[in-house]
């Protein structure tokens, strides 16, 4: 079979996302024929979402940091590291399979997929990071097929992937139960979905400056946010590194900074402080934090027809992430 058929057989067509009914092209968009739909085509992207939603901190974020935490622009591998090391997939399975991606941000995953693989990516986001993506994997041409669409209405007929990723995503969704039977639905029968999340470890998960604080940063304007961020973080890394310093890490929470300590070593110190703003504004921003415990997503899967093939803890660049990796076994 030649690689043009192959690549045609793995390249999934948008469809309308309210009633799965193929679309055709027209200038400035996409129409559904059937009913008169229409979505617009900017910037080369299709958008089957209202531009202002509940995503807009993120949106923000990543067209601020497009370029922070991509390997190719930090020196390091750790999005590489941590794509592979989360999934479990190799670059050889992912060149002949039809692959989606839920929340791409600025592209970090994308990125790693394209150039470690000869396959097709689908990839939808529901902020204006997919401008972000688009800038930073331009040179990727056709094999990155970028939308921007909610999870809860992705534009793409059900059953559809062979593989389905959704990384540092679905504790922001207004419902992580519905977000997971979504990515479930536009998988194939036999096909697989790899999901991280922030994990439950206890009564003590919420007693944290995050979640005493975010109430109130989260209603801030975005540009006041990172403006405060930036003029505290030296300070609040200073306090951090002395606390880790006398072994004092369980204070770090108090303080209103992201964890830092499993950042890349290869960062230079203009590069840490970047990543720790960039991540600061990523706790205090979003409209929606829900952490879950490992045996309530298990349970959401099961109860979506798949089986659930590992839940659990995965070590890799950045420390560990909880992981849940599934295969579809019934629509």
């Amino acid at each position: 079979m030649s690689s043009k058929i192959r690549s045609a057989e793995l390249m999934i067509h948008y469809v309308n996302p309210g009633n799965q009914k193929p679309l055709e092209p027209i200038s400035g968009g996409l129409r559904d024929p059937s009913t008169g739909d229409m979505f617009e085509v900017v910037r080369g992207i299709p958008r089957f979402c209202p531009a202002d939603n509940y995503s807009e901190s993120f949106g923000f974020q990543w067209n601020q940091f497009d370029r922070t935490q991509l390997d190719v622009f930090s020196g390091a591998k750790h999005s590489q590291e941590r794509f592979y090391g989360e999934t479990g997939w190799t670059p050889e399975i992912l060149d002949h399979s039809a692959v989606l991606e839920v929340g791409s941000g600025a592209g970090r995953f994308s990125e790693v997929f394209l150039r470690t693989t000869s396959g097709i990516l689908h990839s939808v986001d529901y902020s204006s990071a997919v401008d972000a993506n688009k800038r930073n994997n331009s040179l990727y041409g056709d094999r990155l097929r970028l939308a921007q669409a909610s999870i809860y209405g992705m534009p793409f007929p059900d059953g559809s992937f062979d593989k389905v990723f959704c990384l540092g995503v679905l504790q922001h969704t207004p419902s992580f139960e519905e977000s997971v039977a979504a990515l479930i639905k536009k998988t194939r029968v036999g096909g697989e979905i790899v999901v991280d999340f922030y994990p439950i470890n206890g009564w003590y998960t919420k007693v944290h400056s995050k979640y005493i604080l975010r109430p109130i940063t989260k209603r801030l304007p975005k540009s006041l946010l990172l403006k405060m961020i930036r003029l505290n973080i030296d300070w609040m890394l200073f306090l951090f590194d002395i606390l880790c310093f006398m072994r004092l890490e369980a204070l770090t929470r108090f303080i209103p900074i992201t964890d830092v300590r499993n950042f890349p070593r290869e960062l230079t110190d203009d590069q840490r402080r970047e990543w720790a703003v960039m991540d600061t504004f990523d706790a205090f921003s979003p409209a929606y934090d829900n952490p879950q415990r490992i045996e309530d997503v298990k349970r959401m899967f099961t109860k979506c027809g798949c089986e659930v093939i590992f839940a659990g803890l995965v070590k890799c660049a950045g420390g560990e992430a909880t992981v849940v990796r599934a295969i579809k076994q019934a629509c």
